[in-house]
């Protein structure tokens, strides 16, 4: 599989090809003017005297600031809280502005500054230079009423060298784009990480007095001393300014009694969890209040937690299409509304594909797209959730050897590296989606032409933007999104993590860009915004994480070479599943003829049945040629997750037999009236290749070997529905769960029974949240894009769900996905649920 470009500056490359037109074999760098010779103004010369002397003083001021600071918090932490929480946002701005003049308005105003100067020449200065450096002081996110005083307890109740490795990962956008130039001194070393006193904080060792001062600058473990004079810098005028806050916040309160005796030391004061204002957390208020706290560090139950949750969807995603004939041909119906074919072409004229006679190559490329990009998925997620869960073994194997001062232990280094890599490689088939589908998106195809193809057999690229104007938001929205798709120099400099985190933001602050993302598109973000997660939690292990990027000049070619290994049976699929093959397999999965019609949402009759019947039996086809295609190129696919999806035993639920009531009976279940005939016939395997047809299969599901509980369908009765058939999650058939009038509602509607429902209907999206957290079984976190992550409280399973868009209600045929999925990760069905009584907890 192609690999994503490396934009790191490989020194040993350019050392014998030249860099800038310079040969770097002639280079002296001891000299402080090589730096600037290579690089411009990305650094700056100064005496070792000047750099020693600027370290102390402003060492000095932050531990001053830094101890009067301590000695507040410790005593008015809550005083100032309550204060601050009563403020209107004018008050709180005439504070914020008189301790911080000039104050940058917007949140993540270094974004907004790298926009407005892309144009800025590369050996000229930036006019916004604080908003570089400080990108987390804006009046925006200031003025809330919990940001500074977040801030204000982190900064007061842990000592500066804490927060070394974050304050140079804040300015880390600020240094990629030159706007923050870095002084150079070469042959010293500064201390930053474990000290705690004024006299050891930003102390220059030089190499030669100390031979573990080169290796701390190779690992990273300490600081240029152009990175220490920068975060010296950031904490003497941000702590300066939090002193500053305080007192104005305190104004009744005389300066000279603040820190005496007079008040007492205080316990600190707790702080409510990370919630929206529905109730529910979000990760993007959690990733905006983070700048604010104490530096995160690596949660690798947290990725795992993510990682399965995605990978269990993707599970589902393939059954669901290879099982319900509605959801195959929405998928697909969605997917040629994504696809660069309908867009206008610069000529007006239409795409080969589209014209009379050709639709089938059109229908085979997009049975491709859905089919390979359901596999692949599946196998990039499962292979990063198997990593993760090794990754969290090493931890506790090595746990005590891990200390900020050693080295991380080799096995467990290498193979976080490879976790690295393998998360790295993973967001390109996001971006890509990103790349191929906005365009085409109803919302922005107004917005974008493409050129003509070559031939009719090849795609075309998009040549630019249409004669049609954006608007701001519109404008801001495709920058962010087509820094991602192009995976160029800007998200390079800028990082994945900080521009997922503004497309975030604009989504859920800007309806107007909010209702130019459809479904999938939120979808693909939301994909990316896991693999982002891993990403940001792997940058916040400090001090470890600066020396990965050192550690891969070792090991980077042989991670390479695993990756390629390891990915040939993806590669080997995705060349099988190419559209040159699906040629033939297109006629059966073309949509258009209405072949999967699939009445389960409409009344029950012998017609409705017989249509789903004919549905099924044609989704079965087309998925057997599919099967047989893949065998015929890549062989039993062993080792791949694939395989082990395709070889369970058999959990596809299909339609029963319809059973003609003789007329006067009365309404009786089908097992009261003794038929027992044809229930095999609702159980079929997800691949009849990769496991057997249905006539081998000589036993119920119930009977096979599984450590999950099954519910029994049953035959179609005249009147009835079909009962969702799955594997549960649990241990344990689940106990009734008693739940309010609003949530059994919910329940009712989701696993839908027309004996206690008449009709199915659409369910409100804040009424689902109500229903699954009020269990009393899950918490609910809103992830990026689309995507939410129900998690059970006794870690017994998650889940997650995608959020309707732009409707927020979950239409009925969605709604009966829901249940299968619930049914097969918990073992839910409709009469688990109950009406809570005055006596349940």
């Amino acid at each position: 599989m192609e690999p994503r470009p490396d934009h790191h500056f490989d020194i040993f490359r350019h050392r014998t090809a030249g860099f800038r037109g310079i040969d770097i074999s002639t280079l002296d760098f001891s000299n402080p003017e090589t730096m600037s010779q290579l690089f411009g103004p990305k650094f700056k010369a100064q005496s070792l005297a000047s750099v020693r002397h600027e370290a102390k003083e402003t060492s000095t001021n932050i531990f001053t600031s830094y101890h009067m600071l301590h000695e507040i918090i410790i005593r008015h932490e809550a005083t100032i809280r309550k204060r601050w929480a009563k403020k209107t946002k004018q008050q709180r701005l005439k504070i914020l502005l008189s301790a911080w003049p000039g104050m940058a308005p917007m949140h993540r105003p270094d974004v907004e500054a790298f926009r407005k100067e892309a144009s800025r020449p590369s050996n000229t200065r930036t006019q916004y230079r604080d908003h570089f450096m400080w990108p987390y002081i804006n009046q925006e996110d200031l003025c809330q009423p919990k940001t500074l005083p977040l801030l204000l307890s982190a900064r007061g109740r842990h000592t500066p060298s804490e927060f070394a490795g974050a304050d140079m990962a804040a300015m880390h956008f600020g240094v990629e784009t030159d706007a923050v130039v870095l002084v150079f001194l070469s042959g010293y070393i500064m201390i930053l990480n474990g000290a705690t006193n004024a006299q050891e904080y930003g102390k220059l060792v030089s190499y030669d007095d100390n031979p573990d001062a080169f290796v701390w600058m190779y690992t990273r473990k300490q600081y240029l001393p152009g990175e220490g004079l920068l975060i010296l810098e950031a904490q003497e005028r941000l702590l300066a300014f939090l002193l500053k806050c305080c007192k104005q916040i305190l104004h009744d309160i005389p300066a000279d009694t603040l820190t005496t005796d007079a008040f007492n030391i205080q316990l600190e004061p707790p702080w409510q969890p990370e919630r929206s204002s529905g109730g529910f957390n979000y990760l993007a208020v959690m990733a905006a209040e983070a700048p604010y706290r104490v530096p995160a560090h690596l949660n690798l139950e947290r990725i795992e937690a993510l990682l399965d949750a995605r990978t269990s969807a993707a599970e589902d995603h393939i059954w669901a299409l290879r099982e319900d004939p509605s959801y195959f041909a929405a998928q697909l119906s969605e997917a040629k509304e994504h696809r660069l074919e309908i867009l206008m072409e610069i000529y007006s004229h239409i795409h080969p594909t589209l014209k009379p006679g050709r639709g089938n190559l059109f229908w085979a490329r997009g049975i491709s797209g859905v089919v390979s990009s359901s596999y692949l998925q599946l196998e990039v997620f499962d292979e990063l959730r198997r990593q993760a869960r090794g990754l969290q073994r090493l931890q506790r194997k090595y746990q005590a050897e891990i200390t900020p001062t050693k080295d991380l232990p080799k096995e467990y280094l290498l193979a976080i590296l490879k976790f690295r890599h393998y998360v790295y490689e993973a967001a390109k088939g996001p971006m890509e989606a990103l790349k191929n589908e906005v365009p085409a998106s109803l919302p922005f195809r107004r917005f974008y032409i493409r050129g003509t193809p070559p031939t009719e057999n090849t795609s075309s690229d998009i040549v630019g933007l249409s004669s049609a104007k954006m608007n701001q938001a519109q404008c801001h929205l495709a920058w962010l999104l087509k820094t991602l798709w192009e995976d160029g120099h800007s998200l390079f400099l800028a990082g994945m993590p900080l521009i997922l985190d503004e497309l975030e933001r604009l989504l859920q602050v800007d309806k107007a860009a909010s209702d130019l993302v459809t479904g999938r598109i939120a979808g693909v973000i939301g994909d990316l915004s896991i693999i982002s997660q891993c990403l940001n939690q792997l940058n916040l292990y400090l001090p470890w994480s600066r020396y990965f990027g050192s550690a891969l000049v070792d090991h980077g070619e042989a991670l390479k070479e695993d990756f390629t290994k390891s990915t040939t049976p993806w590669a080997k699929m995705m060349a099988a599943l190419e559209d040159r093959n699906l040629t033939s397999v297109a006629r059966l999965g073309d949509p258009s003829d209405k072949k999967f019609f699939y009445p389960a949402d409409k009344r029950q009759t012998k017609e409705n049945v017989q249509a789903m019947h004919q549905a099924e039996r044609n989704l079965d086809d087309f998925w057997a040629a599919i099967d047989r295609l893949v065998y015929e190129q890549c062989g039993n696919l062993d080792g791949t997750t694939l395989q082990r999806l395709l070889s369970q035993p058999p959990i596809l639920q299909r339609t029963p037999e319809w059973i003609d009531k003789k007329p006067g009976a009365t309404q009786k279940k089908a097992t009261e009236l003794g038929i027992e005939t044809g229930v095999d016939s609702l159980y079929r395997p997800l691949s009849t290749l990769y496991f057997g047809p249905p006539t081998d299969v000589s036993r119920k599901p119930e009977d096979a070997p599984k450590s999950k509980p099954k519910t029994r369908g049953t035959p179609y009765e005249k009147g009835s529905m079909d009962t969702t058939v799955g594997e549960a999650g649990l241990n344990d058939q689940p106990t009734s769960i008693p739940v309010d009038a609003k949530s059994l509602k919910v329940f009712r509607t989701v696993f839908f029974n027309p004996d206690a429902t008449s009709t199915p209907g659409e369910i409100a999206w804040s009424d689902f949240l109500h229903a699954m957290t009020s269990t009393g079984l899950f918490s609910a976190q809103k992830l990026y894009g689309s995507v939410w992550q129900f998690e059970r409280l006794d870690g017994q399973g998650r889940i997650q769900f995608h959020e309707p868009h732009p409707q927020r209600k979950i239409p009925f045929t969605i709604a009966r996905r829901h249940s299968r999925r619930l049914n097969r990760a918990f073992g839910w069905v409709g009469e688990t649920f109950r009406l809570k009584e005055r006596g349940d907890a």
